[in-house]
C-alpha cells in the first residue's frame, strides 16, 4: 500500500514520502556550477534551512558518475577532536562507513588498508590519512566527491584547521597527488567564522586553509511560485478547494521562503487547524486566515529553531542590540557583511539585505523576536503591567477595541513617561506601545511590523486578532505637513488591506502639544489619531 504523503519538519525530506518544494533545478545547478568543475565549497546557512535535504538529494543525483562519500561530523564525538591522532582514526572510521554505503567495489583494497591502519594504530597522523585518501582517489574508476555535513561539530577547531590545511595542499597539487574531485562542507558557520583555537604563531591559518573554496551564493530559500507548485501537489491529492496561488503567496509573505518555516506552516494547516472553530472544512483551512492561524500556533511552539535564535542572541549581545534598534526604532543600518554583527545575523539566517540595508529575514522571525523581547522585558516594564491590568476592558464579544487601547495608552504614557526627554522617548516610545499592546493580545492575537513602511520616523504595525486586522502607524512628530502626509499614506495603506478604519500614534515633542485622541476623515476612510 502506498504511504500517504505529509509535510515534514524533522530530518531529511523525501518527495516520495513528503510534500515538499522540488529542488531538482537547484541540484542540477550545484552539479553544473560546482561539482562538475571540481570546486571545493561550503554550504553555510541557518538552522533548518534544508542543507541536509539538499546534500542527500545531491548525493543521489551524483552517484551514477561519481563515487560520493557522504559523511556527517556528528558521528565524531567531541573527544575525538582532541588531537591529530584521535581525529584521524575517527575520520577514517566515517570514511569507511561512507565507502560501504556507496557500495564501492574497485576501491576495496584501499578501503581495507584504511580500515586496517585506522583500527590498529593509535599514532595515525593526518599525513598518513591523506596518503590513504590519495590512494583511494587514484584507484577509483570514478572521480571521488566528499560531502561532509555538520562541520560545526569540529569542536577543537585547530585539528579541523590542520585537516583543511593539508586538504588545501593536496588540492593545489592534485595533478600529481590525486585527491577528492570536489569537496562540499555544510553547516551553519562559515569556515572563516569558526572560533579557532589557534596558537599565536599560527594566526596566518585563519585565512589560508580554505581560501581555495568557491563562493557558494546560491539562493536556497523557496520562491512563492515554488510554494504554490507544492500546494498544487497537495491539492491534487486532498481536493480541499483551496486557491493555491493565494495561499502560497500568503505563506511566502510570512516566511520569505525559509524552508523550515514553509513546511511548519503547511504542517499546522494540514494537521492542527482542521476541525477547530472557524476551520471546519479543508476549504476554510487552506486560506489566508488559516495561514495566520498556523503562524500563531507556530509562534507558541518552543521549536529548535526559535531556541537556537534565543541562544545566539544571548551569546552575541551586539547582534541583539542591532536587531532591537531595527525593530523598535526603525533604524536603517547599511548592509555590510564585513561588520561582525551583520555577518553573524546573516550566517544564522536571522538577517538579510534589503534595499542596501539590514532587515530581519522574514516576518515570522520578526514576530518571534518581538515575542522574545516582550517576554524578557515584561518583568520590568510598567507599560506591560498597565496593559495586563486594563486587558479586560478592551475585549468585547471577542473583538478588540483598538481605539480604546490608544485612549488608555495616552493616559498611561503621560503618567509614566511624560517627564522624560525627547531623545529617550524617540528611542523607546515604540517599544513601550508594543509592550502595552502585547500584554493585551497575548495568546490570542499577533502583530508584526510592516517592513515596507519602516523607517526612523514611521512604522506600521499590523495586528491580527480573532480574524480581524488593524493597521496602527507609529510615528515621530515632525510638523503638521509631515503629519498630513502620514495620514494620506495610512489611508493608502488601508486601501491595500481593504480596511475602512486605521489608527495612528504620534510621539510629539512640541511643548504646546495637545495630547489625546482626534478623529480624522479622509474620504471614506477614518483615522483615529492618538498624540502623546
Amino acid at each position: 500500500m502506498k504511504a500517504e504523503r505529509f509535510f515534514n519538519t524533522e530530518g531529511i525530506c523525501d518527495p516520495k514520502l513528503h510534500y515538499m518544494v522540488r529542488i531538482d533545478d537547484r541540484i542540477r545547478e550545484i552539479r553544473r556550477l560546482f561539482v562538475d568543475r571540481g570546486k571545493y565549497f561550503v554550504i553555510n546557512r541557518g538552522r533548518q534551512y534544508g542543507k541536509t535535504t539538499t546534500l542527500h538529494a545531491l548525493a543521489k543525483y551524483l552517484r551514477d558518475d561519481y563515487l560520493v562519500l557522504a559523511m556527517d561530523f556528528q558521528e565524531i564525538g567531541t573527544a575525538e577532536f582532541k588531537d591529530e591522532n584521535t581525529f584521524s582514526r575517527a575520520f577514517a572510521d566515517i570514511l569507511i562507513k561512507a565507502l560501504k554505503k556507496a557500495d564501492a567495489g574497485g576501491e576495496a583494497e584501499t578501503a581495507e588498508q584504511i580500515e586496517a591502519f585506522a583500527g590498529k594504530r593509535e599514532d595515525v597522523t593526518l599525513r598518513e590519512l591523506f596518503d590513504r585518501i590519495s590512494g583511494l582517489c587514484r584507484q577509483s574508476p570514478k572521480p571521488v566527491v566528499a560531502i561532509i555535513d555538520e562541520v560545526d561539530s569540529a569542536a577543537n577547531n585547530q585539528v579541523f584547521i590542520d585537516f583543511l590545511a593539508i586538504l588545501r595542499r593536496y588540492y593545489i597539487d592534485r595533478e600529481n597527488q590525486p585527491i577528492f574531485h570536489s569537496v562540499i562542507l555544510a553547516g551553519v558557520y562559515d569556515i572563516k567564522n569558526l572560533k579557532l583555537k589557534l596558537r599565536s604563531e599560527a594566526e596566518h591559518q585563519y585565512n589560508s586553509p580554505w581560501n581555495i573554496a568557491a563562493e557558494f551564493d546560491m539562493d536556497m530559500s523557496f520562491t512563492a511560485k515554488q510554494i504554490v507548485l507544492m500546494l498544487k501537489e497537495y491539492e491534487a491529492d486532498k481536493r480541499t478547494g483551496m486557491n493555491a496561488e493565494a495561499v502560497g503567496d500568503e505563506i511566502y509573505r510570512f516566511t520569505s521562503g525559509y524552508p523550515y518555516l514553509v513546511s511548519a506552516v503547511c504542517k499546522y494547516l494540514d494537521e492542527k487547524i482542521f476541525g477547530t472553530q472557524g476551520f471546519e472544512s479543508g476549504e476554510r483551512v487552506w486560506t489566508k486566515e488559516g495561514v495566520v492561524e498556523a503562524v500563531k500556533i507556530l509562534l507558541k511552539r518552543n521549536t529548535p529553531l526559535f531556541d537556537s535564535m534565543a541562544k545566539q542572541l544571548d551569546s552575541y549581545g551586539e547582534l541583539r542590540e542591532m536587531i532591537e534598534e531595527i525593530i523598535y526604532q526603525g533604524r536603517q543600518i547599511s548592509f555590510s557583511p564585513m561588520e561582525k554583527s551583520v555577518n553573524l545575523g546573516v550566517m544564522f539566517g536571522f538577517l538579510k539585505e534589503e534595499n542596501g540595508c539590514v532587515a530581519v529575514a522574514n516576518r515570522i522571525f520578526e514576530m518571534a523576536l518581538l515575542n522574545m523581547f516582550a517576554a524578557q522585558e515584561a518583568v520590568r516594564s510598567e507599560a506591560f503591567r498597565y496593559g495586563q491590568r486594563d486587558k479586560n476592558q478592551f475585549i468585547q464579544s471577542g473583538r478588540l477595541d483598538m481605539e480604546l487601547v490608544l485612549r488608555k495608552f495616552v493616559v498611561h504614557f503621560t503618567d509614566i513617561y511624560g517627564g522624560d526627554d525627547e531623545r529617550f522617548i524617540e528611542e523607546q516610545g515604540r517599544k513601550f506601545f508594543l509592550l502595552y499592546l502585547k500584554s493585551i493580545i497575548n495568546g490570542v492575537g499577533n502583530y508584526y511590523i510592516e517592513a515596507r513602511t519602516r523607517d526612523a520616523r514611521r512604522t506600521d504595525i499590523i495586528v491580527d486578532y480573532q480574524g480581524e486586522r488593524f493597521v496602527v502607524e507609529l510615528k515621530i512628530w515632525h510638523g503638521s505637513e509631515y503629519n498630513k502626509r502620514g495620514e494620506a499614506q495610512l489611508a493608502n495603506y488601508l486601501d491595500y488591506f481593504r480596511l475602512e478604519k486605521g489608527y495612528m500614534l504620534s510621539f510629539n515633542f512640541n511643548k504646546k502639544k495637545e495630547t489625546g485622541i482626534k478623529i480624522i476623515r479622509l474620504g471614506e476612510r477614518t483615522i483615529v489619531e492618538a498624540v502623546v
